[in-house]
């Protein structure tokens, strides 16, 4: 199976949980407390191999990054158990753009290849960065038809991409630093669970913000 299959397929529970959990408070905060686990366990993994021999340093990144998924994840529960209109609506289309930004990257870049985007990680290249933001922008237009969402969402979801792309940079950054291909076996064709919401959970927070505040 190509690693494309694996990644759509990876992308299927995670949109059926999401759509359970978004119309269920249990499932949603046991959702989120699964995920956040599992990501500060691989996160764990990360600087213990970055700080090998500095335990002070590892303490200090491993309890930032707690403390930043505990806001990544009481913002999720609390939008979504807000009076917020269309909430559901607005965070499956959040996802989506991060999800299709992950599999347009992967497409473009594998099909067109080209020059690469940065060092921090070889496989990215400008025509995956141009493919992730096509797609998020297809995803876009159809919530503009379907759900009557205003044409302002076109920016929305330009920022939502690049940012859920600089989530994607900044992991394998790490990654790279403790000289690690993956942070985990969770997921099939992506490796950790971490490899899978490197985008979104610098993402979705910014999203929830935006849909609030503007």
């Amino acid at each position: 199976m190509s690693n494309l299959n694996k990644r759509i397929l990876t992308s299927f529970p995670l949109l059926i949980i999401a759509i359970y959990a978004i119309y269920n408070n249990i499932i949603l905060v046991l959702s989120l407390f699964i995920i956040s686990s599992i990501l500060i366990y691989e996160f764990s993994n990360i600087v213990k191999n970055i700080f090998k021999k500095n335990k002070t340093n590892s303490f200090i990144f491993l309890n930032l990054f707690i403390f930043y998924i505990c806001l990544f994840a009481s913002q999720i529960y609390f939008f979504l158990s807000g009076e917020f209109e269309n909430k559901q609506i607005v965070f499956l289309f959040i996802l989506l753009i991060c999800i299709f930004t992950d599999i347009g990257g992967y497409i473009f870049g594998n099909i067109i290849k080209g020059k690469k985007l940065t060092t921090i990680s070889p496989n990215k290249t400008y025509a995956g960065m141009f493919g992730s933001f096509i797609c998020s922008l297809i995803i876009c237009t159809l919530f503009i038809i379907y759900f009557n969402f205003s044409i302002n969402f076109i920016f929305f979801t330009l920022l939502i991409s690049l940012v859920s792309q600089v989530g994607d940079l900044f992991i394998s950054y790490l990654k790279r630093k403790a000289y690690i291909k993956d942070t985990g076996n969770f997921l099939p064709g992506h490796g950790g669970l971490l490899d899978r919401f490197d985008g979104i959970i610098f993402a979705i927070p910014l999203g929830i913000k935006i849909f609030i505040f503007f």
